[in-house]
């Protein structure tokens, strides 16, 4: 059974730092391309960011660009999202999700993947 693990959320003043962690058991992390989405409160899922099986290609949201940083660790089953200059605009419950299709390019397509996370809540206050 794929299970993935959020961890990293919490409160955080505005122009802050936040890392998030999520953690893949039950199949091979390097056979898997990898997302981060997040859920504001009375909003629709959205994409956040995306990364490769491999961490060499990384795909990111307009709005994050240059804040938020994926990256990843085959070795220990772990995938990161470091998020910088972290606005009120960014609170949301973030989760990670996880495409079979390893080959695939990082992408935003939330259907595609297959697995997710149960959730971190990030709150940034003003």
């Amino acid at each position: 059974q794929v299970q993935l693990v959020e961890s990293g959320g919490g409160l955080v003043e505005a122009g802050g730092s936040l890392r998030l962690s999520c953690i893949v058991t039950g199949r091979p992390f390097s056979n898997l391309a990898m997302g981060w989405f997040r859920r504001a409160p009375g909003k629709d899922r959205e994409f956040v960011g995306a990364i490769s099986w491999s961490g060499d290609s990384t795909y990111y949201q307009n709005s994050v660009k240059g804040r938020f940083t994926i990256s990843r660790d085959n070795a220990k089953n772990t995938m990161y999202l470091q998020m910088n200059n972290l606005n009120p605009e960014d609170t949301a419950v973030y989760y990670c999700a996880a495409d079979r299709e390893s080959i695939a390019s990082p992408h935003s397509n939330q259907y595609e993947y297959d697995y997710w996370g149960q959730g971190t809540q990030v709150t940034v206050s003003s």
